[in-house]
């Protein structure tokens, strides 16, 4: 009896111990992105090689803890893991070295590009911006998810089931309806069939982009309003860079766009700075509080 309430009492303890770090959100995404590239690689959609994959995780680990190490803060690999993964689904390239700094940008801008404490741009969506804008050997992968409803609606799933633990739900949904409504409204203008729209909104792209990208709560406002201002200038820019400069990588360039000006935006957000695992699940957004110093590190 005493060695049964012994062995309780330590899974009790082990349980407490580990509850903390379950809080954390970014668990549930990487366990998200590791299951869609493990499904892409089993059926083969995805044109991604071992090599690929390593390179990307190997610059995308190394260069966080060098800097962690630079900086004196704690190694946490979990944003790097996201980095990678998103990189590993989005990115491809003629060889690896576009890929390797796609990872290395990616990770270098959370650490030297920063406004009042907070990285500017989701290192992800840099990485790609910056070799896809300034190498012809990279590419993102919207061909590859195909149009498959089954697949944006496992994304989505997925997806919604990672933004609701951040607190974050509003801004793939507002995103993705001012995004809807612009193609609905030119295909009725166009007289083309509604269901051009449909399928360009069942692109697997197209959700990861709004479920794992653009929702990144260190990269969005903290207050609701301002979100919702971040998610539909993002919808926009996106519609014109798409049909007006016909840019294939447009949800990427136009996120970079706004995250750029986001600081400014941000002047006028008087909500509680985010903080990963602070968030009640159940919660619709940050709560509106009095300005706090934001405990924020390059690390996250």
């Amino acid at each position: 009896m005493a060695l049964i309430d012994h062995q309780a009492f330590a899974s009790a303890t082990k349980l407490r111990a580990i509850a903390p770090a379950l809080k954390d959100p970014r668990w549930f995404q990487i366990l998200a992105l590791s299951a869609l590239l493990a499904l892409g690689a089993s059926m083969r959609a995805f044109a991604v090689s071992g090599a690929d994959v390593i390179t990307i995780f190997a610059v995308a680990l190394s260069l966080q803890w060098a800097m962690s190490m630079i900086f004196a803060i704690r190694f946490d690999p979990k944003s790097a893991l996201i980095t990678a993964l998103s990189l590993s689904l989005l990115l491809r390239a003629e060889g690896v070295l576009p890929l390797a700094a796609a990872a290395g940008i990616a990770i270098g801008s959370k650490f030297m590009i920063r406004v009042r404490g907070k990285h500017i741009f989701n290192p992800a969506n840099i990485g790609i911006v910056a070799v896809t804008l300034f190498s012809a050997d990279a590419w993102t992968t919207p061909g590859q998810w195909g149009t498959a409803v089954w697949l944006a609606a496992l994304i989505a799933g997925a997806g919604s089931f990672v933004c609701h633990r951040a607190a974050r739900l509003d801004v793939p949904l507002i995103f993705l309806g001012a995004f809807a409504a612009l193609l609905f409204a030119r295909a009725i203008w166009l007289g083309d069939p509604l269901t051009i729209p449909m399928l360009r909104l069942q692109n697997g792209a197209l959700i990861l982009f709004a479920f794992f990208m653009i929702s990144d709560p260190k990269t969005t406002p903290d207050g609701f309003g301002l979100r919702a201002v971040f998610a539909i200038a993002t919808a926009i820019i996106a519609y014109i860079l798409t049909y007006q400069f016909y840019l294939p990588d447009a949800i990427f360039y136009a996120l970079a766009i706004v995250c750029t000006v986001r600081p400014l935006i941000e002047l006028f957000d008087d909500a509680k700075p985010y903080q990963w695992g602070d968030i009640k699940v159940g919660d619709g957004s940050t709560p509106r509080a009095r300005k706090q110093k934001p405990r924020l590190t390059p690390a996250e």
